[in-house]
């Protein structure tokens, strides 16, 4: 065993992995107590006005966690309007638009449906008119023939 001052250090064992010794160190106090107690020092008594503090102190926490609770809760739920009403909004537009969309297709579709029974009338009158002077003709032939 070797001593270095306050500090004795004892070989253990040595082997070819390594070697183990023992660190002793000696009180700093010539009559062998050490600075640090061994047993933990006693707490004062606590009165009853510093109990019923710490007590209120504890309540004005609680309820500031609550209140900071029911406030985030709040802002959630606001939120959670504002989403579902801009989603209502948008909804709303979507069906305005494509009613506007297919009233605008309706109405084309029945302006060329109006046009081309337009043409095909006009079509059927030409048709009729060169009808009717084929039967002339015809008709004035077969006089000039009689």
């Amino acid at each position: 065993m070797e001593s270095f001052g306050d500090i004795q250090v004892k070989e253990l064992s040595k082997r070819a992995s390594g070697q183990a010794f023992e660190v002793i160190l000696s009180p700093s106090t010539p009559d062998g107590k050490s600075e640090f107690p061994l047993s933990p020092v006693k707490k004062k008594e606590t009165s009853l006005d510093e109990i019923k503090r710490k007590l209120e102190a504890a309540e004005d926490r609680r309820k500031s966690h609550e209140a900071d609770v029911l406030k985030h809760l709040s802002e959630k739920r606001e939120h959670e309007k504002e989403v579902i009403q801009k989603a209502i909004e948008e909804d709303c537009n979507f069906s305005k638009m494509a009613q506007q969309k297919l009233d605008q297709k309706m109405e084309a579709n029945k302006e060329n449906r109006t046009a081309r029974m337009a043409a095909l009338n006009e079509k059927f009158k030409e048709k009729d008119k060169k009808l009717e002077e084929v039967r002339k003709n015809k008709e004035a032939i077969k006089e000039v023939e009689n």
